[in-house]
């Protein structure tokens, strides 16, 4: 009695393979005498591992739990302005609780029940909408993987069509901004290699004047950069559209609440990701992307469209009007496999853009957007021999110092994460969460790291009329 109680208490015994009487009725049905005999005669011996797993003695889930609890405890939780495409975020309670945090929702993480549930094929209609409206493009998928795949898809899409059209060869080349995030460039360089095309890393400065000659069929941008600049792209668009160059835009979700939208200067499709809507961070992990384009490429989209049709009782119902599944199409001609849309926070994103509304998302775009000014003011008047370089931003600044070393020793003592580019320049990115008390701790570790006493500045005090207008370039028509 005691022996079944161990057995039914240890971890595995409850979560992993079948039972003693499972195993041997299953070997007798196939005519063996023991597991090792089934092993030898099914697995070559040349891919069998030589000697035993090094591995610690068994323990129960709930000695498992409390060892997992005490390592946890070692982490340190850091206040982190890194940026990179992820940024603190504000979870409604609402929806956290009843999103979030419900199995109807969160049950059907991949979008293959969703046929069947008018509520969530709204959310995802809603999801499209706001994704249009944002970017400016004519049509929005619902959702994808993450911002890096999402770039890789639309590379892929374009190459695709232009292939397809016989509009270019396999002699074309595919031109990556430096200043796209590092996540993204990585995904795109494998995605790249593995078809064969050709690509070209420089900056878009350069894509004129170093690579007039070269055939190009495509390039991708950031808006803004990944080192926070915010560039006016007219030219740059301007060139492509008369070398017949499509242009994909990699943007920041939250900063088109503010800024003009891609699709109206002249981007061909606009890939970033929702994790600013409300998603905590997870991780890391990926979070729901966005992919919107021009009618044109509505048959090459990867994932799939939500649509609205009117059923036999003549009320609406909405339905999967477009999707491309792996399941129903040849290997060769698949896009992307639609079960890796993320449902759940791509309802999430769009619920909380109904929450907050079209005047709610300005105002935390343009709250950020203000301790971001009010930050370079501070530390332009306050520490001396330190610049802030970016001439349009958003959300982040880029610090140029010959004091990087120090503000690191000082910034990681206070438990606080800055992206250190080289050994002169940092960036700083501030998010929805963002308040005076980060702006101050922020601040005293400059002060700290320059040797420079705070009481000193007092006299100078950041008004909000010193900056009247938004730190963004005016695209020209």
């Amino acid at each position: 009695m005691k022996e079944d109680y161990v057995k039914k208490k240890n971890f595995y015994h409850r979560h992993i393979g079948p039972s003693c009487s499972e195993i041997n009725n299953m070997l007798k049905e196939l005519q063996y005498s023991s597991i090792n005999n089934f092993v030898n005669q099914t697995i070559p011996k040349q891919i069998r591992l030589k000697k035993k797993l090094n591995l610690p003695n068994s323990i129960s889930e709930y000695q498992y739990l409390n060892h997992i609890y005490r390592i946890s405890k070692k982490n340190k939780t850091y206040r982190s302005y890194i940026g990179l495409g992820y940024k603190n975020t504000i979870t409604p309670s609402v929806i956290q609780r009843n999103i979030l945090e419900n199995p109807s929702w969160y049950t059907p993480y991949t979008p293959y029940q969703s046929e069947i549930s008018q509520g969530r094929l709204e959310a995802l209609i809603n999801f499209q909408t706001m994704i249009s409206d944002l970017t400016g493009m004519k049509i929005s998928n619902a959702s994808m993987l993450d911002e890096s795949t999402a770039a890789a898809d639309a590379m892929f899409m374009i190459y695709q069509e232009k292939i397809k059209k016989r509009k270019i060869d396999n002699n074309y080349h595919f031109f990556i901004s430096d200043e796209i995030l590092p996540q993204t460039f990585a995904v795109l360089k494998t995605r790249c290699f593995g078809l064969g095309i050709h690509i070209i890393n420089d900056s878009h400065r350069n894509l004129k004047k170093k690579y007039n000659n070269k055939k190009i069929f495509g390039l991708i941008i950031s808006y803004p950069s990944s080192l926070g600049e915010i560039y006016d792209y007219t030219e740059i668009i301007q060139y492509a559209k008369c070398n017949n160059i499509s242009v994909i835009v990699s943007t920041d979700l939250l900063s088109l609440s503010l800024l003009k939208p891609p699709g109206e200067w002249g981007a061909d499709v606009v890939i970033g990701s929702s994790q600013s809507f409300g998603i905590p961070m997870g991780y890391g992990g990926p979070h729901a992307a966005f992919f919107s384009t021009h009618e044109q490429y509505k048959r090459f989209l990867p994932g799939r469209i939500i649509g609205i049709s009117v059923d036999q009782k003549n009320k609406k119902a909405f339905r999967m009007a477009l999707q491309v599944r792996e399941q129903h199409i040849k290997r060769e001609k698949a896009t992307s496999n639609i079960c890796t849309s993320q449902v759940l926070p791509a309802v999430m994103a769009s619920m909380y853009a109904l929450y907050h509304g079209k005047k709610g998302l300005i105002e935390i775009a343009k709250c950020i957007h203000e301790y971001a000014k009010r930050l370079e003011f501070l530390l332009i008047n306050h520490i001396n021999h330190l610049f802030q370089v970016n001439t349009f931003y958003f959300d982040t600044l880029r610090i140029k110092t010959d004091f990087i070393s120090k503000i690191k020793k000082v910034s990681e003592r206070k438990k606080t994460n800055f992206r250190y580019i080289n050994k002169n320049h940092l960036t700083i990115t501030l998010d929805e969460t963002t308040c005076q008390e980060d702006i101050n701790h922020i601040l005293s570790i400059f002060y700290e790291a320059y040797n420079q006493n705070k009481k000193t500045y007092k006299k100078i005090k950041y008004h909000t009329n010193i900056h009247s207008k938004y730190r963004f370039p005016s695209f020209s028509e």
